[in-house]
């Protein structure tokens, strides 16, 4: 395949074999890796894998804008807050940065000149941007911080500020994998009170930190139609921060 033979859409690693991906790398490919945990907790209404499906969903729909090569969801992280919920994994944050770099190194040996980290989680932000300050390849999409995304959740959220299995993302994973979401479960702000810093304990109601279900702000206002709008948005910043990047180098990967 000749550098002007780029593919109409990307595709997972994972259903290629080598070869193909040989040939993607030789067109310019730029590589994504999704970033979203595969077991931690998100209150009695979410599965332990919310992040994942997150990050599953939203790189589906940037490879079919672009035709990027996207590796498997990296699905264990640096997640401290949620270790006292039984069934949430954490890695130390060296050890989670060791991690990444090792994966985008591996990606980086075999031609490909741009690597996006997409990452679904917040205590992610500060290590993953760190590993991107150290490597000129690395490209940061964090889910939740464009301007898009900030402007449909300010239009649509009505339960204020939350942070984790609130509203907003109950109302995303209602739209995108609705048979996992028991909204019968999901809790009000009257289950959350969160004063303190630190991880969340859900045993000592007299903690600064306490939150007995797990979340932080109020799920019960939640609804499948503001997780697609929210998605909508999510999924304009992020395309609008890959074309721009790939532009930049003059790369045919472009919508």
């Amino acid at each position: 395949m000749s550098r002007s033979a780029v593919p109409a859409e990307g595709a997972w690693i994972a259903h290629l074999n080598w070869l193909q991906v040989q040939e993607r790398i030789h067109a310019g490919a730029a590589a994504l890796i999704p970033i979203g945990a595969a077991s931690k907790e998100h209150g009695p209404h979410l599965p332990l894998h919310s992040d994942q499906l997150q990050a599953e969903w939203l790189t589906q729909a940037l490879l079919q804008c672009f035709p990027l090569l996207a590796w498997p969801v990296v699905t264990y992280g640096y997640y401290p807050a949620f270790v006292d919920y039984p069934g949430s994994s954490h890695l130390q944050e060296n050890t989670f940065k060791a991690l990444v770099n090792d994966v985008v190194s591996g990606i980086i040996r075999h031609g490909i000149e741009h690597v996006f980290l997409l990452n679904t989680g917040i205590s992610t932000i500060r290590p993953l941007t760190e590993c991107a300050q150290k490597n000129t390849n690395l490209v940061m999409l964090n889910a939740y911080s464009g301007p898009q995304c900030t402007a449909a959740c300010e239009a649509v959220i009505e339960s204020g500020d939350g942070g984790h299995a609130d509203e907003r993302e109950t109302s995303i994973l209602l739209a995108i994998e609705p048979d996992q979401v028991v909204m019968e479960r999901a809790p009000g702000n009257d289950q959350t009170n969160i004063k303190g810093a630190g991880p969340l304990q859900w045993r000592d109601p007299q903690a600064p930190n306490y939150s007995p279900s797990g979340i932080i702000g109020d799920a019960q206002r939640a609804s499948a139609d503001k997780g697609r709008r929210i998605l909508d948005a999510i999924v304009q910043d992020l395309s609008n921060a890959v074309e721009q990047c790939l532009m930049n180098t003059n790369n045919r990967y472009k919508r």
